[in-house]
């Protein structure tokens, strides 16, 4: 699709934040982090999820991958309930990665083995997030959850993203937005 055909209403770049009364136990008070956002679907990452036992080194493992120790012991996030046995990596430039997707100009989605090699030596992309499985959402299915208050939405930060603690992420997201994320509710007002 090019940049002229791009979805009018792209939310691709943003967060997607869950509202605190949010139930499913997949987005239970999430950040994603949206890579795609056209007429055909949606496809993002949470962002703020570690998996409770995996780490790279046992990834690097089952791909017969010589790593070093510092990366061996990199948590992996779990991205979200769809694909959940492929890895997927959210990172900044270099960009020239096999099957590397631009999301914005300066982030990228990439999920082969050439940019896992290099992860594994330490080399690579200095910053990125790696998850097992993704979110996704049919084509209107987002649209309909926006409109029944499930998320807010914002620009990302890559600050979010790459330096805030994991547990401080949710909040975090919405503090961009000026609000604070436990005295927002999904169940319209009336004045």
């Amino acid at each position: 699709m090019g940049k002229q055909n791009e979805y009018q209403t792209s939310l691709k770049g943003h967060f997607l934040i869950a509202m605190p009364d949010l139930k499913d136990p997949n987005f239970h008070r999430t950040v994603t982090y949206v890579c795609e956002h056209t007429p055909e679907g949606t496809i993002g990452l949470v962002i703020n999820r570690l998996h409770p036992e995996l780490t790279m080194g046992a990834v690097f493992k089952e791909l017969n991958l010589e790593s070093i120790p510092e990366m061996d012991s990199l948590p992996i996030h779990l991205g979200g309930p769809v694909h959940t046995n492929q890895i997927f990596i959210l990172h900044g430039p270099p960009f020239d990665w096999e099957g590397c997707r631009q999301v914005t100009p300066s982030l990228a989605l990439s999920n082969s083995k050439d940019v896992l090699e290099m992860l594994a030596k330490g080399e690579g992309p200095k910053s990125f997030i790696i998850t097992i499985g993704c979110a996704g959402w049919g084509p209107g299915q987002l649209e309909s959850e926006l409109m029944a208050n499930v998320w807010i939405t914002c620009p990302a930060s890559e600050t979010i993203l790459f330096e805030t603690p994991v547990e401080k992420r949710w909040q975090e997201a919405a503090n961009l937005m000026g609000i604070d994320p436990m005295h927002l509710t999904s169940a319209p007002g009336h004045a």
